[in-house]
């Protein structure tokens, strides 16, 4: 693909093997619902957030969104490492729809939440896998949202951190807010969900009350 390639190698041909991330995938999410998404590495479910959240569009397919998206996503995703959590909160913010007044009524809550204050003037570099995802996770949450798109946040971080999400989950479900929750984590999609779909290979393996989808995907993966 590079001119140095194609000097070295003149009469190589590249050639493609197409991937098709997600195929015959049709589901709809209530108003207030708690859905899971689970699935093994490779399955999807990353990309499924993606192109809810707008950031990938789908090659075919409608995807429809009502009301207004928090998405957190990768880990590091939206951070500028380069600078300190204090101008990385206040870029994203801005990018997610908070007004600078909005931004300095919250920034100390989202600081507190994320337990930084020591480090608010620290290079994002220089933080740990579990200060940047309390980080994301505390800015996801204190902008306005109607649906919230979590993929793996429970992944990195302590107990403690872990417990403090719970506590926010059951907030959310209380003030009727819709959420996407992808992860690996199956005794929280089972404690949290109000219905799961299972993805593999791409597809859907079936979508239905957790404990019955958790079943199935552990009898995909042969544990069960």
């Amino acid at each position: 693909m590079t001119l140095k390639e194609y000097f070295l190698h003149p009469f190589h041909r590249t050639t493609y093997e197409r991937n098709c991330a997600l195929n015959g995938v049709n589901f709809r999410v209530e108003r207030g619902e708690f859905f899971g998404v689970i699935g093994p590495n490779g399955s999807g479910k990353t990309t499924l957030l993606k192109i809810l959240a707008g950031i990938l569009r789908p090659t075919s397919g409608t995807v429809a969104v009502n009301g207004r998206l928090s998405p957190f996503l990768e880990l590091g995703v939206g951070f500028n490492p380069a600078l300190n959590a204090r101008d990385n909160v206040l870029i994203n913010g801005t990018l997610l729809g908070l007004t600078p007044k909005q931004l300095e009524r919250s920034f100390d809550k989202i600081i507190a939440f994320a337990e930084l204050e020591r480090f608010v003037d620290q290079k994002l570099k220089n933080y740990s896998a579990g200060m940047q995802v309390r980080l994301a996770y505390a800015v996801a949450i204190h902008v306005p949202f109607d649906i919230l798109l979590l993929d793996e946040v429970l992944a990195v971080g302590d107990q403690s951190f872990q417990e403090k999400c719970f506590a926010t989950f059951d907030g959310f479900r209380q003030e009727r807010k819709t959420m996407v929750l992808v992860s690996h984590d199956l005794g929280s999609v089972e404690r949290f969900c109000d219905r799961v779909l299972v993805l593999w290979d791409g597809r859907p393996a079936g979508i239905g009350p957790p404990d019955e989808m958790i079943d199935r995907y552990l009898t995909l993966e042969g544990i069960r």
